[in-house]
């Protein structure tokens, strides 16, 4: 006769596999979740605008996956009297790859949904954190260089200033309040961040619950 021990060890076994599965309400999340960061192909991801005097109606740049629209010139031209550099989509190397970081996330999103592993979720949730944060910290080191690198030459030169632009939230910049953040792709992005992160939470504690 089988020893019932082999036996509580397999249905023990299968037990822990099945709670290593996620939920069909998970899966969806996870899918719809990814299938949203499609959006940010097609609007753009972050803003940065600025208000003076003389420009009361406000100037506007749009930062895209892989361009940058609106004002551009005019501010470009503006920053270009304290001796920043005239922004042009050629000195962003970040455009050249971001549709397929992009894309491998949305990719990986899928997959995870389609696995039906919580280790691809952990993995998909620490990629989101690990993309967002370089992110941030590229956008800020741009800014560092792009404000503090300037032209000595420059028809204004004020010894000890610089002109980095906010990372997200808005600073003074001589006579110009300067305003950055997400636009709407960045919030639609960030949406889907806190909606696999929050699954990823409910299948922890529901885990739990049942333990």
């Amino acid at each position: 006769m089988e020893s019932p021990a082999p036996r509580k060890r397999m249905r023990g076994s299968l037990k822990q596999t099945k709670m290593k599965s996620l939920k069909p309400v998970s899966r969806l999340i996870i899918a719809l979740a990814s299938l949203l960061m499609i959006s940010a192909y097609f609007v753009p991801l972050w803003q940065i605008l600025m208000w003076a005097p003389q420009y009361p109606e406000g100037l506007e740049m749009d930062i895209w996956i892989n361009n940058i629209t609106g004002d551009v010139k005019v501010i470009s031209a503006l920053n270009h009297y304290i001796g920043m550099k005239h922004i042009e989509v050629e000195m962003f190397p970040e455009f050249g790859y971001m549709i397929y970081i992009v894309g491998f996330l949305i990719g990986f999103g899928l997959l995870t949904a389609l696995l039906n592993r919580r280790l691809m979720l952990w993995l998909f949730s620490i990629l989101l954190v690990a993309t967002a944060v370089a992110a941030l910290v590229d956008f800020w080191l741009w800014g560092y260089d792009y404000g503090h690198n300037l032209d000595p030459t420059a028809a204004i030169n004020i010894p000890g200033m610089s002109y980095q632009p906010p990372l997200i939230g808005t600073k003074q910049l001589l006579n110009f309040t300067a305003f950055s953040g997400p636009d709407i792709g960045g919030w639609l992005f960030m949406a889907s961040g806190v909606a696999i992160i929050g699954t990823l939470a409910y299948e922890i504690y529901t885990s739990k619950k049942k333990a």
